[in-house]
């Protein structure tokens, strides 16, 4: 980093109250960096800002925000420059599902989704990049998902369709960037243990999953930090994840397509 005065760098990082948001904290807190945590929750955030400063020194900026809220993109920034310089790095991670078909939704809902998903993410990349870009130093991770790899299936519409977007637009930055000093990826999860699935109402069926498909938020984050040193476009972690992925492109379409249409039921909330 080409600053006057050694700094630590500062991540900001969405979702950050729990799971793999949480996690990841820690991975970059271990690093050397302070955050800054943003989430609608703000009890879990200064609970683990208190965490982070007992075990790295970590100075956490807190900024509870809703992140479907017109204009909170410049409202977190806004906060976020009144506590530090600087931002180097950006941790796109806050998500949830939206449960059942597409017509059983209003629009304002899919508004807020794609918002949250879509919008935030590119939004917060492009008014970040100029100041990693002037000091020829960044991270840029996209929290995606292993849906994002596979076919379209039926139940929370949207969801699969914007981590294969966050997939595409990792990889495009990840190759106009290189050689600049900021490193961008995609983490691409599978089945992790957090509270996502609590939060959509997919639970009880996913719990009927064997053990083998599951991994650990810390076991993702981990890899994905690493993933995103070795500036590794996009990363799926976990054995089965891979082989998954690796069917899902081998496989003739219109098997794909039979094979999540039959399995949809078991792990999204198909109906209302």
């Amino acid at each position: 980093m080409s600053r006057k005065k050694k700094q630590r760098p500062v991540c900001l990082i969405t979702g950050a109250s729990a799971g793999i948001g949480a996690a990841l904290a820690r991975e970059f807190a271990r690093a050397g960096w302070d955050l800054a945590l943003v989430a609608r929750r703000e009890a879990p955030m200064v609970e683990l800002a208190r965490e982070l400063k007992q075990a790295h020194g970590t100075t956490s900026h807190i900024i509870p925000a809703d992140l479907s809220s017109p204009g909170i993109v410049d409202e977190i920034l806004a906060r976020v420059w009144k506590k530090t310089s600087h931002i180097d790095g950006l941790v796109n991670n806050a998500g949830y599902g939206l449960t059942g078909t597409y017509e059983a939704r209003d629009w304002a809902e899919h508004k807020a989704f794609l918002d949250v998903m879509l919008m935030v993410p590119a939004e917060l990349t492009h008014k970040l990049l100029p100041g990693m870009q002037q000091i020829g130093f960044g991270r840029i991770l996209n929290v995606a998902s292993l849906a994002g790899h596979l076919p379209g299936s039926r139940g929370h519409t949207l969801y699969a369709a914007t981590k294969s977007w966050l997939i595409k637009f990792s990889q495009s930055l990840n190759l106009e960037l290189r050689g600049s000093g900021i490193k961008v990826s995609a983490l691409c999860p599978g089945f992790t243990y957090s509270e996502f699935h609590d939060m959509n109402g997919t639970r009880e069926a996913v719990s009927k999953l064997p053990d083998w498909m599951w991994m650990s938020a810390e076991d993702v984050a981990a890899g994905g930090f690493l993933a995103l040193e070795r500036n590794k476009a996009v990363y799926i972690p976990g054995t089965v994840n891979k082989l998954i992925a690796l069917s899902a492109r081998l496989m003739p379409e219109s098997w794909a397509l039979a094979l999540m249409n039959k399995n949809s039921d078991k792990v999204r909330k198909v109906k209302t």
